[in-house]
């Protein structure tokens, strides 16, 4: 974890930060979240927030959009609670609400919104300034809606953060070195 002009990043309790992850400038992660191999997050010129029982999986890109005299407030990149991001995923500028699963390899873009409760199949695109309705399973690039989520998808989505939680205690613990 690295300073970047002053801010450095911050963690809840119980975090898990892999030593291959390069975490810089104005992050924060909310309690019992983890960050695994080869992640790459920088709150260089806007910050990122990540919340509760979130995992961010191997070889995720996590940035931001720089403010500027057109877009004042720049596209920070905010992530809720209990959320999964699965492995080489990119997220820039985007904000996603609680209780998602990222597939392997989306893409999600400036300014998009990703309400709570929604599945976005691997290899998904969502571009810029997109909204992601809350229920669904999204797939394709660019990305469509494909169905709503029956309800045992909906008591994964909450059970995939808790079985990372579980995973990053087992990496906490010493006696599982």
């Amino acid at each position: 974890m690295n300073s970047y002009k002053g801010k450095s990043p911050s963690l809840g309790e119980r975090c898990y930060i892999d030593s291959s992850a390069v975490l810089k400038g104005d992050i924060i992660l909310g309690d019992d979240s983890s960050v695994w191999p080869l992640v790459a997050a920088r709150g260089d010129v806007n910050h990122i927030r990540i919340g509760q029982r979130t995992n961010i999986q191997d070889g995720t890109v996590l940035h931001v959009t720089r403010r500027s005299q057109s877009n004042p407030s720049g596209y920070p990149l905010i992530i809720g609670d209990d959320v999964t991001v699965g492995h080489k995923c990119m997220l820039h500028g985007c904000t996603l609400g609680n209780r998602i699963l990222v597939g392997m390899g989306a893409i999600i873009m400036d300014a998009a919104i990703v309400e709570d409760d929604v599945f976005i199949g691997a290899g998904a695109l969502v571009p810029p300034t997109k909204r992601l309705k809350s229920g669904y399973l999204y797939v394709g690039s660019p990305v469509t809606e494909s169905r709503p989520l029956k309800q045992g998808e909906l008591d994964f989505l909450k059970q995939s953060a808790l079985n990372y939680v579980e995973l990053k205690n087992d990496y906490l613990d010493p006696s599982c070195a």
